[in-house]
């Protein structure tokens, strides 16, 4: 995966021209309701409690109302590309916002990491576990991954399962969810036993359950990156909502739900 030198400028910029090129709308927009439109976001299906606290803060301030769909990044990256009418994206990696830039799909320069998630072995059975590692090299008859296709936390779980030497061992256990969010129903409703999820996933269940939070240094990092679509390149609700992702506020909130905020090259 990028490096995140890979995904600005060499002159460490390209944050700072994305949120340049968004604010010029966007700020007309803030300054009047009577401008207020509608946005269609499509964002992945790990950021779904995010969102609920994110949407109507940003509803609230700026008069604009949002459209959101959730699935995994993969299923929604097809869409986009078979031209459904979204207007931003808030992906679970780098890699397909990048791509669709690379097609005309995505305005260009307006990409950035608005999270940096973190995976975690999480199970709705108290004291099942503390160290994951133990409890994984016992091999556990039903494990939860998101499908590695299309779910980026897929991804990350299966280089986990690879760097500890079980992936072989682990194969016939798995069970695999389309989205991050039907693996944690799988794990939420005893359909497995545990699973890979997203720590922010987790924080609804409050202190039940047994968690364990992935060593980063297990997996490549969950950089989640949005981009301005094409359709919505014109739309100034979609325009101040990138700019509303990139505030303080937001990254205050994301903070709060469990993930990092990337840290943004010097502009």
């Amino acid at each position: 995966m990028a490096t995140p030198s890979a995904m600005y400028s060499g002159s460490g910029k390209r944050l700072h021209r994305a949120l340049a090129g968004l604010i010029g709308t966007a700020l007309l927009v803030f300054q009047s309701a009577a401008l207020a439109e509608t946005a269609t976001l499509a964002v992945a299906a790990n950021f779904t409690g995010t969102m609920n606290r994110l949407a109507p803060l940003f509803e609230q301030q700026t008069g604009h109302q949002l459209r959101i769909s959730y699935g995994s990044t993969g299923k929604l990256y097809a869409q986009i590309r078979h031209r459904a009418p979204f207007d931003a994206f808030m992906a679970a990696d780098q890699e397909r916002p990048r791509l669709l830039e690379q097609q005309g799909l995505a305005v260009a320069g307006t990409g950035f990491d608005y999270a940096e998630g973190r995976l975690a072995l999480w199970s709705r059975t108290p004291d099942l576990f503390t160290d994951g590692l133990a409890w994984l090299a016992r091999q556990p008859e039903r494990l939860a991954i998101g499908n590695p296709k299309t779910a980026p936390y897929g991804i990350a779980a299966m280089e986990v399962l690879q760097n500890l030497g079980l992936a072989q061992a682990l194969r016939p256990a798995l069970v695999s969810g389309d989205s991050i969010a039907q693996t944690f129903q799988f794990v939420a409703t005893g359909n497995a036993v545990a699973g890979f999820v997203a720590l922010a996933q987790t924080r609804a269940w409050k202190e039940e359950g047994s968690l364990w939070l992935v060593p980063n240094d297990l997996h490549t990092p969950i950089r989640q990156q949005a981009v301005l679509l094409g359709h919505g390149e014109d739309n100034p609700a979609a325009r101040a909502w990138m700019l509303f992702l990139a505030s303080e506020p937001a990254q205050a909130i994301i903070r709060e739900d469990g993930y990092d905020i990337p840290e943004q090259p010097n502009h």
